[in-house]
């Protein structure tokens, strides 16, 4: 699907400009031109890129690819910029969405194999108000990456609020369950990392850099952008850091409840080890009454043993309470 939105002085926006008009309105320097490809197929893009905007071979081949990290490549009358947007599933997966960019004097054109979010809203934005598209193309680009930026913030919160809940759970009740989702969580971070770090300078480069396409006075905008990226950039690492020590701290509260149970084990254990003996001493064949020791088997004896049995466990729990083990 080729969608469009053309601005010249004196008028409103105007959507859906018909490809033979291209020609037209790229040779008046006060227009601009917005041609954006969704899931277009390649031989049809390939024709206008080369033809119309006549688009290096190799940038065209990259944006036609869709495997390319964050850059920007000066191609001195063009930039061709690759960005990535970023969507998060109710799984915690993370889902990359390439989105390639020619910026021109008078024209941006961008291509994407998926719907995006900030496409559609910069476009809506564009055509409730003039100013977004009015003036000049790097404005446009401006508000593009801007709400592209915009889109992870969401993210950003979702993965700070789901870091609070698990911090959580590691203190109230540590399961098997917990340790996943910590890992999950572990991976989801990775991947915003992986994603910030480059599109970061990419701004830094639109910024700082000097291009033919970009006015000198309108970098501000892209360093507004830019100084995003590094706030999100710099909650990701805290996050992360959180991550790490919910996970020494699960560490640490699993073998604490290991050791309690070992305590539990070793208390009861140690508890029966003297009923264990006299069990085995009187159960010796030893003793029997052919032997000439019959009061063993008398209910004296019997008593006596019983209560053996009932105050030494109570007594060697005491003392070792007394000695601080338990």
């Amino acid at each position: 699907m080729i969608r469009t939105l053309c601005f010249t002085p004196q008028q409103e926006p105007c959507a859906e400009i018909p490809v033979s008009q291209f020609d037209d309105i790229l040779r008046q320097p006060q227009s601009l031109l917005w041609v954006d490809f969704e899931n277009e197929p390649d031989e049809m893009a390939e024709s206008i890129l080369t033809g119309i905007f006549r688009f290096h071979p190799l940038a065209v081949d990259d944006a036609l690819q869709q495997t390319h990290s964050p850059k920007v490549d000066d191609w001195s009358d063009y930039l061709y910029i690759v960005l990535n947007s970023l969507e998060m599933d109710k799984a915690r997966a993370f889902h990359l969405r390439e989105l390639d960019v020619f910026l021109g004097k008078n024209f941006v054109v961008t291509h994407h194999d998926h719907p995006l979010p900030c496409i559609e809203h910069t476009r809506q934005a564009c055509l409730r108000d003039r100013r977004f598209i009015s003036q000049g193309a790097d404005h446009l680009l401006d508000k593009l990456l801007d709400d592209l930026v915009a889109g992870y913030m969401p993210i950003v919160s979702q993965l700070d609020e789901q870091i609070d809940e698990m911090e959580d759970k590691v203190l109230d009740n540590p399961k098997s369950s917990t340790l996943q989702e910590i890992f999950t969580l572990k991976r989801a971070l990775q991947v915003l990392r992986r994603t910030l770090t480059p599109q970061r300078e990419v701004l830094s480069k639109l910024a700082r850099d000097d291009y033919a396409v970009i006015d000198p006075q309108d970098r501000i905008f892209f360093r507004d952008i830019y100084d995003h990226l590094v706030r999100m950039h710099d909650l990701n690492e805290s996050m992360r850091d959180l991550v790490s020590s919910a996970l020494d701290t699960y560490l640490s509260a699993v073998n604490n409840r290991m050791n309690d149970v070992m305590k539990t084990l070793t208390v009861i254990t140690t508890l029966f080890m003297p009923i264990s003996f006299l069990t085995g001493f009187f159960g010796m064949n030893f003793f029997e009454p052919s032997a000439g020791l019959t009061d063993w088997t008398s209910l004296t004896a019997f008593l006596v043993t019983l209560a053996i049995f009932l105050v030494l466990p109570l007594a060697m729990h005491r003392w070792m309470k007394n000695q601080t083990w338990i």
